[in-house]
């Protein structure tokens, strides 16, 4: 595969979710693949919404998806279009090829296509429709039954040999026998009001939109493998320029399975919910299914430099959440700890916890950063600060015991008088160490636990630090 686009045109991708349900993960690395190669190439983005299926299209996945590429910093150039809005322009293509000899109307109805489908597997043939109803020279039709609303079906060439070199899997063919006359249009149901438009089925519609939008590489993934010829032929039929395709690869769930919506898979803006950085997530779904060398770390703007469409795998990727944990966190690390205090402050909201201090939540963030995967956990740790906590009865039990109690009154003492900062705490700390001849974890871990309900912080010092003092020393009370 050549890097540049062999079509010569300037670049035109798209993504083109169905509002059924949420944006994917498999959906969102198309979008992110088709994204950054129109970005690499200085081409354009479109957005698509196919919402033909209006039993169930809503607005709230139409939302949800728009939600979902602008977390993910997928801003596209033109869109968003909706398939629901263009039925007039696929009825005109319909009747040009009507006219044209490439598509005809069938009125076979549901019974006489379950009657073919039962007398085909009879035979031991595959199933599939028959062409009673596609003209040919010489053949009479039958008139057409009153009371039938026919369906419009392509007029699929007979034989030859579907070929395409995929931007992915190299070379695919199919044989047009293996393929049967696609319905492309549905009338309108029954008791429609009069003037309703037929809904095109996915394969015409698509090609329509595609031809119609100029898009001149369409990346999607490998279970669309089967419609590309029925595709590549109306292209065909409407002379229209041909995109090129390239089929990805599913991504596997931690089973081995298909991930998808109806197995397990969670939406991408629950991700953000989980406290996922966009930045991490759009770096982990890249590599699945994309490589460059060794780099498992890189930027949004290192990945359109590198993404010119090749090394492109052609196997399976597997969701690896405690994979993606790790990248989540790599970013964490580098997160501005402004950045963080906001994004804390939404999820401890969500908790009920009002938390007004973005300089105090900014301290915290740079404290415990380093100790988490999501901003969830880092919410966590910095919940503290803001409501009570209750240690556990076997830490309690475990490590402030009657030896250590007095120097821990003495320690509350001392940090009622001394400059609330954390070089002060360490120096009163490490001052009754001194005193009552203990070493730092035998002092440390009892005022970890009665301060925090934790056993590990970072240093305790910095960490009583972020308290008000009268909230330490309220939590020392009990000793």
């Amino acid at each position: 595969m050549k890097p540049a686009p062999r079509s010569g045109r300037s670049v035109r991708t798209r993504i083109a979710p169905s509002p059924t349900g949420f944006l994917h993960l498999g959906t969102a690395r198309t979008a992110l693949y088709s994204w950054a190669y129109a970005r690499h190439h200085g081409g354009q983005f479109v957005l698509r919404i196919e919402d033909t299926d209006v039993a169930r299209s809503s607005d709230e996945s139409v939302q949800q998806i728009l939600d979902a590429m602008h977390w993910l910093g997928l801003d596209y150039d033109e869109g968003p279009y909706f398939q629901m809005q263009r039925l007039a322009r696929y009825h005109e293509v319909v009747e040009q090829m009507i006219a044209a000899g490439t598509a005809y109307r069938c009125w076979c109805t549901p019974e006489e296509l379950d009657a073919m489908r039962e007398a085909q597997r009879a035979r031991g043939e595959k199933t599939r429709y028959d062409g009673r109803w596609r003209p040919a020279p010489g053949k009479v039709l039958p008139p057409a039954p009153a009371g039938v609303q026919p369906v419009v079906r392509f007029a699929n060439p007979g034989d030859g040999v579907v070929t395409w070199d995929d931007l992915v899997k190299g070379t695919i063919s199919i044989a047009n026998e293996e393929i049967d006359d696609l319905i492309i249009l549905r009338p309108p149901p029954e008791g429609a009001p009069p003037g309703t438009l037929g809904v095109p089925t996915y394969n015409f519609a698509v090609v329509v939109d595609d031809w119609d939008m100029g898009i001149t590489h369409v990346f999607r993934g490998d279970e669309h493998i089967n419609n590309t010829p029925w595709q590549i032929n109306i292209f065909a039929a409407l002379k229209a320029p041909l995109p090129e395709f390239g089929h990805c690869p599913i991504i596997l769930g931690e089973d081995g399975l298909k991930l998808s919506k109806r197995r397990g898979a969670v939406s991408v803006t629950a991700y953000q919910e989980m406290g996922y950085l966009p930045e991490a997530m759009l770096n982990y779904l890249a590599r699945l299914g994309w490589s460059h060398g060794d780099d498992e770390l890189f930027t949004r703007e290192q990945m359109v430099q590198w993404f010119d469409g090749s090394h492109l795998a052609k196997s399976p990727a597997q969701w690896d959440p405690a994979k993606l944990a790790w990248v989540n966190a790599q970013y964490l690390k580098k997160a501005g700890d402004e950045r963080l205090a906001a994004l804390v402050q939404q999820q401890l909201a969500t908790r009920g916890v009002v938390a007004g201090d973005l300089a105090l939540l900014a301290r915290a963030a740079a404290l415990f950063k380093d100790r988490c995967s999501t901003v969830v956990e880092l919410a966590d740790w910095i919940e503290m600060l803001f409501v009570g906590v209750r240690p556990r009865e076997e830490d309690l039990a475990a490590h402030v015991t009657p030896a250590v109690v007095p120097a821990l009154r003495v320690l509350r003492d001392r940090l009622a008088e001394v400059e609330w900062s954390a070089a002060a705490i360490g120096a009163a700390l490490k001052a009754v160490l001194a005193e009552h001849q203990l070493k730092m974890p035998q002092l440390a871990v009892p005022l970890r636990v009665l301060v925090t309900a934790r056993t590990q912080t970072p240093s305790i010092d910095a960490v009583l630090a972020l308290f008000p003092r009268e909230e330490v020393l309220s939590r020392l009370r009990s000793v």
